[in-house]
């Protein structure tokens, strides 16, 4: 089916979920979450894999096994592509983002070992910049210091603490979100994004959603 849009039945589904992370919410919700987070998802990923990749949905259930935390479910339904573009919905609304999310030790070195380069570090910056602009959050784990044997001085310091670096944007769940111009402000936001997914994928390779 074409995608219509996602209704306010899938933000009042996590909201209860907020309030109670039970089994028992679950079971007695679950068929609202098939019908109004899960199935819309997949019908707007669908409309948008002709461009950018299949999109897998993450499952909803969380791995509690090394977790203080031991509420059994997400309280956001999120998907992503093998490239590095990422989307998803919680009870807040909508929320599109693009870039390095949990690089491996080895892409970690590539990534600074780029960004510290005057080529590749300021092409990097030059679209950190753009996103910036055009009112995307620049987000990511980062170093309190700078990394070892990197100068005070360095041009892109600020780049290179970034343990991951992804830009990210959102939207409330305004009604429009019930029509399918949903899908095409995630198309735009994530042509936006492509650069910086991009210049990942050269210098980095592929993000690993399963760490």
């Amino acid at each position: 089916m074409a995608f219509s849009g996602i209704t306010d039945e899938a933000f009042a589904f996590y909201e209860g979920l907020q309030a109670d992370n039970t089994k028992s919410y679950w079971t007695a919700h679950k068929d609202a979450y098939e019908r109004h987070v899960r199935e819309p998802l997949m019908e707007l990923c669908a409309e948008l894999e002709d461009e950018f990749g299949a999109v897998k949905l993450f499952r909803p259930y969380r791995d509690v096994r090394f977790s203080k935390d031991k509420t059994p479910y997400k309280t956001h339904q999120g998907g992503h592509t093998n490239g590095g573009f990422y989307l998803q919905i919680d009870a807040d609304g909508l929320m599109v983002a693009g870039g390095m999310y949990a690089p491996s030790p080895d892409q970690l070195r590539a990534y600074r070992e780029a960004a510290g380069s005057e080529t590749f570090g300021g092409e990097l910056q030059a679209i950190v910049d753009d996103l910036r602009s055009a009112g995307m959050e620049i987000a990511g784990d980062r170093l309190k210091t700078r990394p070892r044997g990197t100068p005070e001085d360095h041009p892109r310091l600020d780049l290179l603490r970034h343990r991951s670096l992804y830009a990210r944007e959102g939207w409330p769940a305004d009604p429009w979100m019930a029509t399918p111009e949903a899908v095409a402000r995630v198309r735009e936001s994530w042509r936006r994004l492509r650069p910086l997914v991009e210049w990942g994928r050269r210098h980095i390779g592929p993000p690993d959603f399963t760490r």
